[in-house]
């Protein structure tokens, strides 16, 4: 499977975010040795009124129940939105070997954009990072969501 493929599939649990009305971005962690998908999620904070419930966080933690481990090496990680820095972290810790990302975040990125949580001394491990797969649909989801928000207010 191509790194497209995992990708939509991010997509489209970023778009059922969006259909519950929660912002828009999907992550999948898929085992690197066989291309299985271990886990995929999308954002809850809304509605589960946890703040880290994060689309990576909670992709990462179904991955990690579901293994029965609490690293997730040999994993890779696919996210439609560049991760915060809480994510970022999440992600070294449980040290995923690759990130892909859709999307880069100018505001509110940790990886890319931001403070660069990869890029800091104190940073155990850093995944290898690959950006702008299906950037433009990923994008548009999010504008799109927030566009809708805005006519409501």
């Amino acid at each position: 499977m191509t790194p497209e493929f995992y990708m939509q599939l991010a997509y489209d649990e970023a778009k059922k975010a969006a259909a519950a009305d929660e912002v828009p971005i999907g992550a999948v962690v898929v085992d690197m040795k066989d291309g299985k998908v271990v886990s995929a999620a999308h954002n809850l904070s809304e509605h589960s009124g946890n703040a880290s419930d994060h689309a990576e966080m909670l992709a990462l933690r179904q991955a990690c129940e579901k293994l029965g481990t609490n690293r997730l090496r040999g994993m890779e990680l696919y996210v439609t939105l560049e991760p915060c820095t809480m994510c970022a972290a999440a992600i070294s810790f449980m040290r995923i070997e690759k990130l892909y990302i859709g999307a880069e975040d100018k505001k509110g990125g940790g990886v890319l954009n931001g403070v660069k949580f990869y890029d800091a001394p104190t940073c155990h491990h850093r995944p290898q990072v690959i950006s702008g797969i299906m950037s433009e649909e990923c994008s548009q989801l999010l504008k799109d969501f927030f566009a809708k928000k805005r006519k409501k207010a």
